[in-house]
């Protein structure tokens, strides 16, 4: 296979942005490397990278990147894809009897394209109806930001955060709304910089559109503090 025929079929997978399941997909070998070995592994591969492009690797400003780069993907952005890194989602009796939507918006998040490893930026929006269980707010955002931590598609990050969070407060009334800029848009291919993406997961009574829409209108309400 010639490479114009290659660069053409990478560019057609990226354009038809292929899905996968709605799990991360991850071999079964996936943990057996501790952070410290796959952190030297990556180093090595960042490091010829850098060669390939031309880069010299004993100037100042580059020589430590590779090093860099390697702990960033392992400990940082990536981070999401150690189930042992998974929070601990403290629920407490709803003691309160509040029976009406919970909406926590504006959630910052943070994720990685896995089609070019390019950011992927936006705002994540929550709510459930509790079931009896409630969960301590900051837990919401650490979902999100759990999920974000790994190489994702969008579709895909909004239903894991739907289904966690409907696993953590048993109960099907959980929704997520998210709103996000892939810079695999913005600034590569089409560079369409105002373009962003929306998706959506609604569970439960959150298919009906009454209830629906309520919570649509609860994160248009501007906030400024």
């Amino acid at each position: 296979m010639d490479l114009e025929k290659q660069l053409k079929d990478i560019e057609a997978l990226g354009n038809d942005h292929v899905g996968t399941a709605t799990e991360t997909p991850l071999r079964h070998d996936a943990f057996e490397l501790s952070d410290i070995e796959k952190i030297s592994s990556i180093k090595k591969d960042v490091q010829n990278i850098m060669h390939t492009l031309g880069l010299d690797l004993t100037d100042d400003s580059l020589k430590g990147t590779p090093s860099r780069v390697a702990k960033m993907f392992v400990q940082e952005i990536f981070s999401g894809l150690h189930p042992d890194r998974k929070p601990k989602a403290s629920t407490f009796d709803n003691k309160y009897k509040y029976n009406e939507m919970l909406v926590e918006k504006n959630i910052t998040l943070y994720s990685t394209c896995e089609h070019h490893l390019l950011p992927i930026v936006g705002r994540a929006h929550i709510a459930y109806i509790s079931n009896g269980t409630v969960v301590g707010l900051s837990k919401m955002n650490r979902i999100v930001d759990y999920f974000a931590k790994r190489p994702q598609v969008q579709e895909r990050l909004t239903m894991q955060i739907v289904k966690e969070l409907q696993h953590v407060l048993n109960t099907e009334d959980v929704a997520c709304v998210i709103d996000a800029k892939h810079l695999c848009v913005n600034s590569r291919g089409i560079r369409d910089i105002d373009s962003s993406t929306v998706t959506s997961e609604f569970g439960g009574k959150f298919k009906n559109p009454e209830v629906r829409r309520e919570f649509l209108d609860y994160i248009q309400l501007d906030t400024e503090f």
